[in-house]
């Protein structure tokens, strides 16, 4: 039998956020060649751009019933190889409305492995080690974009004319690698058992060098078996209250920090403090540069103290720096630490949030649903995440630009929801560090 290392594993996995990560990263490349040859106006490129997070919303949603029925190793198989062909379909687009199509369709693909990867990883993880592992699918989307950014400027000066189509080709490389690696890889466990296959879900419990691994079948047959009563698999009953709850609130707080809008806005946020264009580029990458320092740092933390622990620590810097990135815009001050305020500002809000709501988010998610309806669970996560993330990135530059609101209110509006986030995480939030995915179940069925 196959021996596998569960850090190796789950890594390779978590391919699936590096995708995610990349390919929002590798747009930033391409969009002045792509409008000048498309003819498009700023309104069309906007679009251009939005179109795959679009479809990344709809990827979140449809991706529930398939990822059940044919498995999460399958479903990744299928998910890598067609995000290839439409890598490779956008870079040979000859005109806009191809590219359009093959940028959406790159979206649902994108937006169905957003539920998928941390999922598997969850199901396949020891409770002591879950945290760590999931969280790997974040740090390799933070890593992924920073990647980008470097492969995307070595492209621009190693190659001439229409380099946008090389930027946008490569990403079939590791999206090709993906797939072929996902073959040697097992199908979780968890899924083998609500499907009935209890020996192949043994087999793979000794194979990832579980405890105990039949201990570890026993316990998800038992919660499989106790989870029959809930209605054929529906996620909205009575009995899934709890957890919906728990999901919807904590990807909607994750926004309401503000953070994609203001890790897309970075280098209008700087300008609107006085740095030329130039210098607010080259000060956003310092952003970006904090974001992966301590995401990385969440990978020892998250398993050791707990996610609810990271949440309110999270909660409390987040409140400190993004008042003072208010006060600075209110007072329109922007002297302290040598004219640098608002780097350090949004650099410590960064830290924060990196550590905290960026690396609890996905982890807690993929825990709290029971065995039948995870899938489905995860889904409503993405899916109000990536709502609420379109909501904020179209927002804020509409209300960062009102006479006599602009940044101050934007910045005190996310403080004062991290204020709430706070007391979510005390008082709502449970605490499912080196607990078992069936051992959750069972708190979480107890407190609807």
């Amino acid at each position: 039998m196959k021996q596998y290392n569960i850090f190796r594993l789950s890594l390779l996995i978590a391919m699936g956020g590096f995708l995610f990560g990349y390919d929002i990263a590798m747009m930033s490349g391409p969009t002045a060649q792509i409008q000048e040859l498309f003819n498009l106006s700023d309104s069309s490129l906007g679009f251009t751009v939005a179109i795959a997070i679009i479809g990344t919303i709809i990827g979140t949603v449809i991706i529930g019933k398939p990822a059940e029925k044919y498995g999460r190793k399958r479903s990744l198989i299928f998910l890598s190889g067609m995000f290839a062909l439409s890598a490779i379909g956008s870079a040979l687009a000859q005109s806009w409305y191809i590219l359009m199509f093959f940028r959406f369709i790159t979206g649902i693909f994108l937006g169905s492995t957003t539920v998928v990867t941390p999922m598997f990883i969850a199901e396949i993880s020891p409770a002591s080690k879950r945290g760590k592992l999931v969280l790997l699918n974040q740090f390799l989307v933070v890593f992924s974009i920073f990647l980008a950014y470097v492969i995307n400027y070595v492209i621009s000066q190693a190659f001439a004319g229409e380099t946008w189509r090389i930027m946008i080709g490569v990403e079939a490389v590791p999206a090709i690698i993906f797939f072929i690696l996902l073959f040697s890889v097992p199908e979780s466990p968890r899924w083998l058992v609500n499907k009935n296959r209890k020996a192949e879900a043994l087999q793979v419990f000794e194979s990832i060098g579980a405890k105990d691994p039949h201990g570890e079948l026993n316990s998800v047959v038992e919660a499989i078996e106790a989870e029959m009563h809930l209605e054929h698999g529906k996620l909205f009953v009575k009995e899934n209250r709890f957890p919906i709850i728990l999901t919807i609130l904590i990807a909607a707080f994750n926004q309401l920090a503000g953070i994609n809008a203001i890790m897309i806005y970075a280098p209008r946020v700087f300008e609107m403090a006085g740095f030329a264009t130039d210098s607010a580029l080259l000060q956003s990458i310092s952003i970006g540069l904090t974001n992966l320092a301590f995401t990385f740092l969440a990978l020892f933390l998250i398993d050791r103290y707990g996610r609810r622990t990271l949440l309110m620590v999270g909660s409390v810097g987040m409140v400190f720096f993004l008042s003072m990135l208010s006060k600075a815009f209110y007072t329109n001050n922007f002297t302290e630490f040598g004219g640098y305020g608002v780097m350090v500002y949004l650099m410590g809000f960064i830290a924060f949030f990196a550590f905290s709501q960026g690396a609890v988010l996905w982890v807690f998610i993929s825990e709290i649903f029971p065995n039948k309806i995870r899938s489905k669970g995860q889904a409503l996560g993405s899916f109000t995440h990536w709502i609420m993330a379109a909501a904020l990135i179209w927002g804020f530059p509409i209300v960062a630009e009102m006479p006599g609101i602009g940044g101050g209110f934007s910045f005190a509006f996310f403080a004062v929801m991290m204020v709430l986030h706070f007391f979510f995480a005390w008082k709502l939030m449970p605490e499912t560090k080196g607990k078992s995915l069936e051992e959750i179940q069972r708190e979480i069925q107890n407190r609807n």
